[in-house]
């Protein structure tokens, strides 16, 4: 089989990053509770409230991880009226880091878990759910965690 020598015409060359931003993305992936946000994401977009209630802290610790996250160019924001929404932000050259990230910690337990909590959450509209004030036990939803 003869060696097929790489040109600019036949292989794109990997995206690559600044330094900076690889450190910015390394440290917001550096806390368990982000990386948790990350997981959660997988699936769609969730408010805040709905992160909140899955990850057991204050709103303005979840607001304060979304924002390591958003500044790290991981995840965007929505605002949609009084909710505001957060997404993985696709298809930037962190897409890969973040992709194996999730995929190392896929058999985590915990990861595992909130994916069952976070599959009730979105099953209950934003509005309700935060007029329960964000129990889950209104909604039916046990941790098996705590």
């Amino acid at each position: 089989m003869p060696n097929k020598k790489r040109t600019a015409s036949n292989t794109a060359a990997p995206p690559t990053v600044p330094l900076d931003a690889l450190v910015e993305a390394a440290k917001a992936l550096g806390h368990p509770a982000r990386l948790r946000v990350l997981a959660m994401l997988r699936e769609g977009p969730l408010c805040v409230c709905q992160i909140t209630s899955v990850l057991g802290v204050a709103a303005s610790t979840v607001s304060a991880h979304l924002a390591d996250l958003r500044r790290a160019g991981l995840v965007a924001e929505q605002k949609q009226g009084k909710w505001v929404y957060y997404r993985l932000a696709e298809g930037g050259p962190l897409d890969a880091l973040v992709r194996e990230v999730r995929r190392l910690a896929a058999g985590d337990a915990q990861l595992r878990e909130d994916a069952r909590v976070i599959r009730a959450v979105r099953g209950v509209p934003v509005e309700d759910f935060c007029r329960s004030g964000l129990d889950l036990a209104t909604i039916g939803v046990t941790r098996h965690d705590r």
